[in-house]
């Protein structure tokens, strides 16, 4: 015969046991962090109503969304919204344009970051404070504003750029007139602005490795490099792994305020600046189609999503325990 607990009854102990032992589990640990559950309501709450509930939006690229009728009453038209995309005249630019620049701002925030990280961790605490303080700041600073900051500097008439050109005796540019000048301008924006969130990410695994590791290293005689390459950063590639698989889930979404407003939306800088997010922000602007608009956002994230779970499953295979999940 089965004990029961002091205090429980028997119709709870036969409530208790009828239940699956995963569920039985999970409502122990439920009621154990209900102070920490209650905590975290309104955050939960708060992502629910602003990310979840507007998913249901996502059925307007399967529709002809018309006011009258609702998005539920709207009719269905399948994949035919998909093709704006595919069939647009700039289809192979905006896409290609999209994937290299991505792949650019990755590859080259996670080098640029690391290699901070690196040396603020050979820095003295006060300075370290310092160089965190004025590498963060950018990062808070909104897309509209960095607009008129390039623009200061990138202006055919009193930029700064253009006046320590003509200190040499050069023409001054006309920046924003031109393609070839993007493809390196666009990217150093993006490292600037976002290279000391990433710097601090990899600076706070630093400083969780133990000390002990460096202390054994020093016994033995290793210097600063040494220890760099043989501990700091074999310790830091889950890190690495993880932020770059992550980094790959936006791949296919080009950072729409970057490529909006720094290069002041000029037509004749196109071929070089324009992605998927400005095209599509356009089309929608002029013609008002929210269906291919809702198409091209859907597939951009079910892209990502692929892309995500096909580089955790590459990681997986030769590397598990670094894997994502």
């Amino acid at each position: 015969m089965a004990k029961t607990e002091p205090g429980v009854s028997g119709l709870q102990a036969a409530s208790a046991q009828s239940k699956p032992g995963w569920l039985r589990t999970e409502w122990k640990h439920l009621k154990k962090n209900r102070e920490l559950l209650l905590l975290a309501m309104p955050g939960i709450l708060f992502k629910f109503v602003i990310a979840y509930i507007p998913m249901i939006g996502l059925i307007l690229a399967f529709k002809y969304f018309r006011y009258d009728q609702g998005i539920f009453g709207s009719k269905w038209v399948g994949f035919d919204n998909f093709e704006f995309l595919f069939k647009a005249q700039d289809a192979v630019r905006i896409i290609r344009n999209t994937l290299l620049y991505n792949m650019s701002y990755i590859i080259l925030g996670t080098v640029a970051a690391l290699l901070l990280a690196l040396l603020l961790n050979e820095l003295s605490g006060k300075l370290i404070k310092i160089y965190q303080t004025t590498m963060f700041l950018p990062y808070f600073i909104s897309f509209v504003l960095v607009g008129y900051i390039t623009n200061a500097f990138l202006d055919h008439k009193g930029g700064y750029l253009n006046t320590i050109i003509g200190w040499f005796g050069l023409d001054p540019h006309k920046w924003y007139l031109e393609t070839a000048p993007w493809i390196f301008i666009l990217p150093l924006v993006s490292l600037w602005k976002g290279i000391g969130f990433s710097t601090l990410v990899y600076y706070a695994g630093i400083t969780g490795i133990s000390t002990d590791y460096y202390e054994a290293a020093r016994l033995d005689g290793a210097s600063r490099i040494q220890m760099m390459w043989r501990i700091t950063l074999p310790l830091l590639k889950p890190l690495v792994i993880i932020l770059f698989i992550l980094g790959l889930g936006n791949i296919f979404r080009g950072d729409f305020g970057l490529h909006y407003f720094v290069p002041n939306n000029v037509g004749p800088n196109f071929p070089t600046t324009d992605i998927i997010d400005t095209y599509v922000y356009r089309a929608l602007t002029k013609l008002g189609d929210i269906n291919s608009a809702a198409a091209v956002g859907f597939l951009q994230s079910v892209v990502g999503l692929i892309t995500v779970v096909s580089a955790n499953y590459l990681v997986r295979k030769t590397d598990k325990d670094n894997a994502l999940f």
